[in-house]
């Protein structure tokens, strides 16, 4: 299943992709559950339909969520990373915007990274999970880029001034409640010129792992987002004009969530 939050003239709803079209819902839902039964609870079928590839509905796309913690993973090296406990930081929630938003770039601040991620978003309350819980509280997967002001990263052990500036964390363009992330590819394209693909079986840490460690230390709640890693997946962006670039990242099995930067 793929759940999606839509822009419409009524305020943000929720909408369901069933088949070759759209299902828009009743209401908004920024903080998705799911029940005991480990599925998503949604509001009611407005009866209103949209073509999966309407134009339309691809503009209207929000973050899918609306998430009160965001918590990004700090490894992004392979294996070898393993030699290390897990470690992780916290964006604002307040930077997480949607496909298609132009997202300004403080230059005094030095270099822009690009990071594909997989993006984990948690549909039940959780903390201290085992291993076997960590699949019944999940709901599924989006697209993030962890944008990172990397000239600002040596200089804040915490990484709030590397990880925090408006609109770094873009999430999209759904939630996939299907999504196997155990080797899931990860694509960067800037201008449509691919510029980094790999992987997720090259994280350090496993989708399992992480969240095991996370809620040792932290209460994570329905909507909640976990980054869980760029490995190879990272890409500076360089000098941009005016207008802004536009970089699109994809998860394998997920989706493409794109986005500018200026």
């Amino acid at each position: 299943m793929r759940i999606a939050r839509l822009r419409t003239p009524h305020g943000p709803r929720a909408a369901v992709l069933d088949g070759d079209s759209w299902d828009v819902l009743v209401a908004d839902v920024p903080e998705p559950a799911t029940g005991r039964d480990g599925r998503p609870v949604l509001p009611a079928s407005s009866g209103a339909r949209f073509a999966a590839d309407d134009p339309a509905v691809a503009a209207a796309l929000l973050a899918p969520c609306r998430p009160r913690v965001v918590v990004g993973m700090a490894h992004n090296s392979g294996p070898e990373g393993r030699a290390l406990p897990p470690q992780a930081f916290l964006k604002s929630a307040r930077t997480v915007v949607g496909p298609g938003t132009v997202v300004r770039h403080d230059r005094t601040l030095g270099a822009l990274v690009a990071e594909a991620e997989a993006a984990v978003v948690v549909g039940r309350p959780c903390r201290d999970l085992r291993p076997h819980d960590v699949p019944g509280v999940l709901l599924g997967c989006t697209v993030a880029d962890d944008l990172t002001a990397d000239d600002q990263v040596a200089l804040d052990a915490m990484m709030t001034r590397s990880k925090n500036g408006s609109g770094f964390t873009p999430l999209g363009p759904w939630v996939d409640t299907d999504a196997r992330l155990d080797d899931a590819e990860l694509v960067v394209e800037v201008e449509g010129v691919e510029r980094a693909r790999s992987t997720t079986a090259g994280l350090a840490y496993g989708v399992v792992e992480q969240l095991v460690f996370l809620t040792r230390h932290l209460e994570l709640g329905p909507g909640d987002v976990v980054l869980t890693g760029a490995h190879r997946s990272a890409v500076p962006l360089g000098e941009r004009p005016a207008g802004g670039i536009e970089v699109a990242l994809s998860v394998g099995g997920v989706g493409t969530l794109r986005h500018r930067v200026a």
